[in-house]
């Protein structure tokens, strides 16, 4: 079957742009000359699931409850949606506060991950546990087929439609879910690479949006992290638009993760699955 390059057929969600950057006055060096630009706003957002604080995430005020159950998911703190029975959101300004009540099981295996991280010490997570859990072991994906082509094509371009914040502010990244049949569905952006997926994940679980045959695309760096994310999520492509680390290259490898780079004036580079070289 000849696949054609697909067209953005959905619009992207409203973003709030206006909402998630102010504007800012600047000068030249020599204070001769003024001017404003839009900069982008991030706030500090205090996570506790049943009372009990866990984190506290710099994110951009948008899309905050995608946030929430993406970071749930992909963190492992519950491994379904089910597991949240509420998330109430409150605060103003550059605080803002999450409370999350999940189900007993997830809440009992979050307290055995806080229990396992409670050696710390100032160069960050030291000891045999703290390892284990950077490195967790993973489901290994059934495998997917690679997209046709023709999907990638001018792909840099047309996320652009997703990036609204990026357009209007900067110092944003964004992640963009592709259906199987080529589609750009949706995307979210935020000042972290991390929370972007994060929210992009949220979102496709709130609206029941499938996943199968379908890809993630993302603007950042590709480490292991963002690695464990989708895996975590069952989603079984990952385009990045910047280079992949060596070691998420290798978790791509070991767990089935279609890991393909969109380099900007080159062809894409699938480096999950390895590919035997046949002249």
């Amino acid at each position: 079957m000849n696949a054609k390059r697909p067209a953005c057929t959905a619009p992207a969600p409203e973003t709030h742009a206006h909402v998630a950057s102010q504007s800012y006055q600047f000068c030249n060096l020599e204070h001769t000359e003024v001017a404003s630009t839009a900069l982008a706003e991030e706030v500090a957002l205090a996570i506790a699931y049943n009372d009990i604080s866990q984190a506290v995430m710099l994110v951009t005020p948008t899309d905050l409850e995608d946030f929430i159950v993406g970071f749930s998911i992909g963190s492992g703190i519950i491994a379904d949606v089910s597991d949240i029975y509420d998330l109430k959101l409150s605060g103003s300004g550059s605080t803002q506060y999450a409370q999350v009540q999940i189900s007993s099981r997830a809440f009992w295996n979050l307290k055995q991950q806080r229990r396992q991280l409670a050696g710390t010490s100032g160069c960050g997570l030291c000891g045999v546990e703290a390892v284990e859990q950077a490195l967790p072991d993973l489901k290994v994906l059934p495998g997917s087929p690679l997209p046709p082509a023709e999907w990638l094509d001018g792909l840099r371009q047309r996320i652009s439609a997703f990036q609204p914040l990026g357009q209007y502010s900067g110092a944003v990244h964004a992640a963009v879910f592709m259906n199987n049949q080529g589609e750009l569905l949706l995307g979210r952006e935020d000042i972290g690479r991390h929370n972007a997926l994060d929210k992009l994940i949220g979102a496709l679980i709130r609206q029941q949006i499938p996943t199968d045959g379908g890809l993630a695309i993302v603007t950042s760096r590709c480490s292991l992290e963002l690695i464990q994310k989708v895996l975590r999520a069952g989603i079984q492509t990952l385009v990045s638009l910047s280079s992949p680390t060596g070691l998420a290259l290798q978790w791509a490898r070991r767990h089935n993760l279609n890991l393909i780079h969109l380099p900007q004036k080159s062809a894409p580079r699938v480096y999950s699955p390895a590919m035997e070289y046949q002249p």
